[in-house]
């Protein structure tokens, strides 16, 4: 905010105009002018980045400033909470650092990963096949041509020479006998 100074000020020219600061912010900016060299250099011991290292500078006063009542007013003692809790912020981000997964660019170490094994797919084919094998072979037909090579009723039908109306209703119970053996089989609650 400006005001028009009038009187010293022979040019008119606009001032900034003084706003109140509380004690926290005095203290705050008393902080910063006379920690912050020493905080950075602490810092930068272990992180390598200068932006990342002015971050946790940023964030170590941040934290004091939330807990402002816990600071000592001995020189001394404010510069060792300070480091302390500047300590704890490194150690907070290298742990964030560690539990993000990373980029891989190298295509060799890409395709030494195994691959992830079909055991699963396996164990429910044969299940599954276990399963139809305890089905009536008029019901394993339905589901083999419907379910399993994609035919329509009109073409099971005319595979099985059967009318329409028996591939339906084939199918239907064939499906509530499959669920009934996969519940007995434990594949199903």
């Amino acid at each position: 905010m400006y005001i028009r100074v009038d009187g010293p000020n022979p040019r008119g020219e606009l001032a900034p105009m003084k706003r109140r600061v509380s004690p926290d912010e005095q203290l705050m900016t008393a902080l910063y002018t006379e920690h912050y060299a020493v905080l950075i250099n602490f810092v930068s011991r272990y992180v390598s980045d200068r932006h990342k290292a002015e971050d946790v500078v940023q964030e170590t006063l941040l934290r004091a400033w939330k807990h402002i009542d816990h600071l000592d007013p001995e020189p001394g003692r404010t510069r060792s909470y300070l480091l302390t809790i500047a300590r704890n912020v490194v150690t907070n981000a290298w742990r964030a650092e560690q539990r993000r997964p990373r980029l891989v660019a190298d295509e060799n170490a890409v395709n030494s990963v195994p691959s992830a094994d079909n055991v699963d797919q396996m164990v429910e084919g044969w299940l599954v096949a276990e399963a139809l094998e305890r089905l009536s072979p008029e019901h394993r037909a339905v589901i083999q041509a419907m379910y399993y090579e994609g035919q329509s009723v009109a073409d099971a039908a005319r595979k099985l020479s059967v009318p329409e109306g028996t591939v339906k209703s084939r199918a239907y119970y064939a499906v509530r006998a499959l669920r009934t053996v996969f519940e007995e089989m434990g594949m199903l609650r």
